[in-house]
């Protein structure tokens, strides 16, 4: 079979998000329009002087599920990515395949910041003696996918975008090609953050880029408002099985959708801002949509970036609007950022996950905290109450995922 007619479907789903420990309670909390934003009440959080009290921190703690041991072995960010895999891996029946024919891709934006930080304190405070031999492997962005890829022996090869928010997305897109060019028949792919840290909240918050909203923070994130004011922080992991076609059915696997195509550019433009006119988004969207053989007129969902920043929404409404045309106006736009914060390069899997679960469910989930929509957003935004989607045939959603460098993803899927 070859590369380019090699379907690929997706066959387990696994998370843990300020919203739940798994993608049930998640999914059902998005649909009730939950909003996983709180006050920080860690310790840390009164150690130094931050200017921004809350995040939307895991639901359920990765101590709360993993062994002392494994804690102790890795990072944060790898936790919450072995704690995902672990959920899709079973969710898709444990398939029996060749270890050979088996990769891992897991994105993160920033890695592991918690180890890094730690052992630089220990360093100063106690001296390189009692820095920790697993200082280095815990630390490194990869360490992630290399948990993953250990766990399930996954050796068609382990990889790791790192293209900060877009992260995610960019890890399935990955895996996508990896099953399509004939390296692996089952991918493990999604994207992994733990960085709700006294040093990223400090750095986001010098860049005015997170919202201020102390006393409200389950308000806070509120996407395409015109009293948006910024990002929540949030943190977690999501995870996707992907799978040739013919490898599950072979299998008599449960297929929860097929990734029908992605879309990757760049804009180009700034370290951190978007390309105001959408450019490079609308290329994104155009290259997945090419990529997925359909029109703009065959997609009925999108979960936007939609981060809740004041340029970065404007600047997406305007990629949409190229991209897609008058066929926007019959799109059920949902930003879910408004209930899980911004999972930075977690986001797009995540997020992802939840486009599946639209189109398999044929209900788009709310976006919150939408009490004025902003003048110049032009996209029909699902607000309050989750919508209903098309009852008869194959749905088509899209997911969208952008991050500081300029980098920009699209990703499609269908209904089974």
């Amino acid at each position: 079979m070859t590369a380019t007619a090699r379907r690929v479907v997706v066959t387990g789903l696994g998370m843990t998000t300020p919203l739940g420990g798994d993608v049930r309670s998640s999914w059902e909390a998005a649909l009730a329009g939950t909003s996983g934003a709180a006050s920080i009440t860690d310790p840390w959080i009164d150690e130094v002087e931050l200017p921004i009290t809350f995040a939307a921190q895991a639901a359920v703690k990765a101590v709360d599920v993993l062994t002392r041991q494994e804690t102790k072995r890795l990072d944060p960010s790898a936790q919450f990515s072995v704690i995902a895999a672990r959920e899709a891996w079973a969710d898709a029946g444990a398939p029996e395949v060749d270890k050979v024919r088996l990769g891992s891709v897991v994105g993160t934006g920033i890695g592991g910041i918690w180890t890094l930080l730690t052992a630089y304190d220990t360093l100063r405070q106690r001296g390189a003696r009692r820095v920790l031999p697993l200082t280095v492997p815990m630390l490194m962005a990869n360490s992630s996918t290399a948990a993953v890829s250990l766990e399930f022996g996954a050796g068609a090869g382990a990889h790791t975008p790192v293209s900060a928010c877009a992260s995610g997305a960019e890890a399935i897109a990955y895996g996508l090609e990896m099953i399509r060019s004939g390296r692996a028949d089952i991918v493990i792919a999604g994207g992994t953050e733990a960085a709700i840290h006294p040093l990223p909240i400090a750095s986001f918050a010098a860049m005015h880029a997170m919202s201020t909203r102390n006393e409200d923070p389950q308000r806070a994130s509120r996407p395409f408002d015109t009293q948006r004011d910024g990002f929540v922080l949030g943190e977690g992991a999501g995870m996707l099985v992907l799978e040739a076609e013919e490898h599950a059915r072979a299998r008599g696997a449960r297929i929860h959708a097929e990734l029908l195509g992605a879309g990757l550019s760049a804009d180009a433009h700034h370290i951190a801002a978007p390309e105001p006119a959408g450019l490079g988004v609308s290329r994104a969207i155009g290259d997945a949509l090419r990529a997925a053989d359909i029109t703009a007129a065959d997609v009925v969902h999108l979960n936007a970036h939609a981060t809740s920043t004041p340029v970065g929404d404007i600047a997406e409404d305007h990629g949409l609007r190229l991209a897609l045309g008058d066929d926007l106006e019959h799109i059920a736009v949902s930003a879910t950022k408004s209930m899980t914060g911004h999972l930075l390069g977690a986001a797009g899997a995540v997020e992802s996950i939840f486009t599946i679960l639209a189109l398999r469910d044929r209900l788009a989930p709310p976006t919150i905290n939408v009490d004025d929509i902003d003048p110049d957003i032009s996209v029909d935004v699902v607000r309050k109450d989750p919508r209903p989607l098309p009852a008869q045939g194959p749905l088509v959603g899209l997911n969208n995922a952008f991050g500081f460098g300029g980098h920009n993803s699209s990703l499609v899927f269908r209904s089974v």
